[in-house]
């Protein structure tokens, strides 16, 4: 057993599984398999150890090739921490040669999404009915059937169900036959299955209907792939955009990473119950309704950026995760971070429209930056020695940190270098496991330079630098520190030096300057620069802070239209992180934001509306004055667009402008904007009534939101009933958000009754926790109700660590107060916080810098507010 990690005895190894699934009871949910192992011998043992969870294992013998003999297996004891199995044999058998492990077992599809599950939903003719499908990442392949559970222990599959006549049957490869058994039922049997890890082995059924394309290109022996979007019956036209897209990527990842896409079919299934937002399965991806399915005349145009992202992201990972595997879950990150980045590589391809990388700043890169300024953040790379520990850490950081990482990277290096390089480190590892270094080695060697050297501290050290700029004549001086929210940063805490490319613009540099591409020191001077134009982190590439003396950060916001949107954005939120740590002023702030009633770009309108609500909900608990001071403050700020906009969708109009008229309605009804608020509820009236047409698909949220919150039992009732009725993919979702905007007490109560009911899927529970923290009338109303309920949060939600651990840090991470962090710390210090252990500490200093940051800044805000008139 390596020393580093629990991994199961190296006595065998598996090659090949052939599986069999029959006797599914769709009463108690209970079903039998049958699985054969091939195993290649290493060491001679008298018992053989694999993984099993909730399965019951009723028997099983090994067969040796050599010898043809035969034994039954004498006993089989069970780890259940480990989650291994031991079977013991009467004798020894080789350390050399092959072997066949045979087990019976019998299993249960649960409704904890995870293994073999069951999902509800309402049929065409609102009927309950269930679909069944797996989620194996990470280490739940063994809730389904006994197996080698690890992800260097790759094998080839067969597999076999008995289903219903009536079912689709799917698993990774195309089906090779159907036979029927008689009684209703038939046996589906599938194409063996390339060498991959258990993780991302898969299969489903139920009654399914599906469209399909082709893409365009050939691929040799097999023509042009067959592309299948699969949902529930009366869905599946929903899944054209998907489909759309999926056909052009397969052909543009093929192209790109020189390395065809090796099976056969490419297929997408829509799955009603999902605790993430899709997963990889190789050839049979899984996805949440909401990441796969969208209705151009019903949904929320923001779900189709979604879609298309989240197609790219689980292509991406066809090659990049099945066809080249991480060799242990601590290298997590090269999965999910370089999937993150080329899913946004390709949605900005076939989407320019969109300005993808600049959503990706705002709403990527912004989550990975607040997570990793905290002190109980980790490295991208995280020592994982049990892998039970592994879900924890599909976070920001090894998804948004690691996506940035990559962004800066081939930044630098130039993308076709980059990809290249990629496409070597594929082709040497295809159908095997690799490591970090592995990539910096294939990399390193197409660009001609060690990145290596410059990567590892980004990947192996937590944190990240801010750059302090120093202005003299002609020439900059930056300084490098490791950049905490909490501003109070250790002597001990800032010993690393990063590798930092600067990304300075073309425009600052003089004929004679001298040009520094990265920083590698704690500081260093660059000269000959044009000091009036300069700009750091041109086009928010690098994953850093950069703190400007307060005169360039004004001269930066006059010049600000010469800017990327990407730059504003940085702008807007460099100078926020500098004000809530202390580096900065949160007076410099409000004054530069103030400059910026003009914009017009939806994403810095994004960036500015986010910092504002912050600041708003930061005060709330501790100073109604500085909060209404803000509500103010934002709504002259806002309302010049709320009238240039308007509430009207036009023709032609493009996507940007569409979703800023969303935003810019939200937020200037959630700021007392009287116009908006009385548009909104003539709608919302209207709409209830049966004139679904009175609210455009993009205002749903914007108008729900503020019928609920300037509303009472009426309008929540109302949101209530549509929540049950809605047709809309989204409807669910939109629904759930916009309850937790409720503010008369014996409302919000409902809302936390409703949120616990079983009437809200466990996936989505969540979604309104997430509006009852942003909602000051709410949020300690809600950690009451954690408390008081906590007996029934944790046994609906702890089936699924990542579930309760998702919905603990969006229920309490906004509390100002160190007195509710002290009721916090006191209600879980007795409980097994195990699964949702780190999430606690996320917790805790989320809660302590915030504190600090009130206790700090409250005068200097309330003194800005007063003398702009907006606090008496």
């Amino acid at each position: 057993m390596a020393s580093d990690r629990d991994i199961l005895p190296p006595h065998v190894k598996p090659t090949h599984y052939e599986l069999d699934i029959h006797n599914l009871n769709f009463e108690s949910f209970t079903y039998d398999g049958i699985v054969k192992i091939s195993l290649q011998l290493q060491e001679k043992t008298g018992s053989i150890s694999l993984n099993s969870k909730q399965l019951t294992l009723k028997e099983g013998s090994v067969t040796v090739e050599a010898t043809k003999a035969s034994v039954s297996v004498t006993d089989i004891s069970y780890d259940k921490k480990s989650e291994v199995a031991k079977l013991s044999l009467p004798e020894e058998i080789p350390g050399e040669g092959t072997a066949y492990l045979t087990i019976k077992f019998s299993g249960v599809m649960n409704n904890e999404m995870a293994g073999f599950y069951r999902s509800a939903y309402k049929n065409p003719e609102g009927k309950d009915d269930w679909m069944y499908s797996t989620q194996f990442e990470s280490c739940d392949a063994r809730r389904a059937f006994p197996c080698f559970d690890e992800p260097n222990l790759k094998a080839t599959f067969d597999f076999s169900i008995e289903v219903p006549e009536n079912y689709i049957a799917m698993s990774n490869q195309p089906e090779k036959d159907s036979v029927s058994l008689g009684n209703g039922l038939k046996k589906v049997a599938f194409i063996t299955a390339p060498k991959m890890s258990t993780y991302l082995y898969a299969w489903a059924c139920g009654e399914f209907e599906y469209i399909e394309a082709f893409t365009e290109r050939e691929y040799e022996g097999r023509g042009k792939l067959p592309v299948r979007v699969y949902t529930t019956k009366g869905l599946v036209e929903q899944g054209r955009f998907a489909l759309e897209n999926a056909c052009r990527i397969v052909d543009y990842f093929s192209e790109i990473f020189k390395i065809d896409y090796p099976l056969p079919k490419v297929d997408l299934l829509a799955v009603h119950e999902f605790s993430h937002g899709a997963m990889e399965n190789w050839g049979l991806i899984t996805y949440r309704t909401t990441a796969v399915l969208f209705d151009e005349k019903t949904s929320d145009a923001r779900y189709q950026t979604r879609v298309a992202y989240v197609v790219a992201h689980e292509l991406a990972h066809q090659w990049f995760g099945n066809l080249v595997t991480m060799d242990w879950w601590s290298e997590l990150w090269l999965n999910e971070g370089f999937a993150t980045w080329v899913g946004w590589l390709a949605t900005d391809k076939f989407h320019p429209e969109w300005d993808v990388w600049g959503q990706f700043v705002v709403r990527r890169q912004s989550r990975a930056f607040q997570l990793d300024s905290l002190r109980r953040s980790h490295p991208i790379e995280v020592p994982v020695k049990n892998a039970l520990e592994i879900d924890q850490i599909f976070d920001h950081i090894s998804y948004l940190k690691g996506s940035s990482t990559i962004r800066m990277l081939s930044s630098h290096l130039g993308v076709e270098i980059f990809l290249n390089g990629v496409a070597n480190y594929l082709k040497k590892h295809a159908y095997g496991n690799a490591t970090t270094e592995d990539l910096w080695a294939a990399l390193g060697e197409e660009a001609g330079t060690d990145v290596a050297a410059f990567m590892r501290t980004w990947i192996k050290v937590i944190g990240f630098p801010v750059l302090t700029v120093t202005e003299d004549s002609n020439q900059i001086t930056l300084k490098q520190n490791r950049f905490l929210s909490t501003g109070d940063v250790k002597p001990e805490e800032d010993t690393t030096t990063w590798w930092v490319p600067i990304f300075l613009n073309e425009e600052a540099y003089t004929a004679t300057a001298e040009k520094v591409a990265a920083l590698t020191t704690k500081e260093t001077t660059i000269k000959g620069l044009d000091t009036t134009q300069y700009k750091i982190n041109y086009g928010q590439r690098g994953f850093y802070r950069v703190n400007y003396p307060p005169m360039r950060l004004t001269k930066l916001g006059e010049a600000r239209h010469k800017l990327s949107v990407s730059d504003r954005v940085g702008l807007v939120a460099d100078a926020a992180a500098m004000a809530f740590s202390g580096l900065g002023t949160t007076a410099g702030l409000l004054g530069f934001v103030d400059a910026l009633k003009d914009e017009q770009s939806y994403l810095v309108w994004a960036e500015i509306i986010e910092q504002l609500g912050k600041l708003r909900s930061l005060f709330a608990e501790s100073s109604p004055e500085i909060k209404e001071g803000l509500k103010k403050f934002t709504l002259e700020l806002v309302s010049p667009t709320v009238e240039r906009l308007g509430w009207e969708y036009k023709d032609g109009e493009d996507f940007l402008t569409g979703r800023l008229r969303a935003l810019i309605i939200t937020t200037a009804g959630t700021v007392g904007h009287r116009g908006v608020i009385e548009e909104a509820q003539r709608r919302f009236k209207a709409f209830i009534a049966g004139d679904k047409s009175a609210i455009h698909p993009n205002l749903r949220l914007a108008v729900f939101r503020i019928a609920v919150a300037e509303g009472g039992q009426e309008e929540l009732d109302a949101v209530l009933k549509e929540y049950a009725s809605t047709a809309a993919v989204d409807g669910k979702e939109i629904c759930l958000a916009s309850l937790g905007r409720a503010k008369k007490l014996e409302l919000v109560q409902q809302v936390l009754e409703f949120m616990l009911s079983d009437q809200v899927k466990v996936q989505d529970k969540h979604t309104p926790a997430i509006a009852l923290s942003n909602n000051s009338d709410a949020r300690y109303p809600l950690w009451e109700f954690i408390q008081k309920n906590w007996d029934e949060v944790y046994r609906q939600m702890s089936g699924n660590m990542v579930v309760l651990d998702r919905f603990l840090k969006n229920s309490l991470n906004k509390f100002s107060k160190m007195s509710t962090l002290d009721e916090i710390l006191e209600f879980f210090k007795d409980k097994d916080n195990t699964g949702y252990d780190k999430g606690l500490g996320i917790i805790e200093d989320n809660i302590r810098g915030n504190s600090a940051y009130v206790q700090r800044d409250s005068e200097e805000v309330l003194e800005w507010l007063k003398a702009h008139g907006y606090c008496n």
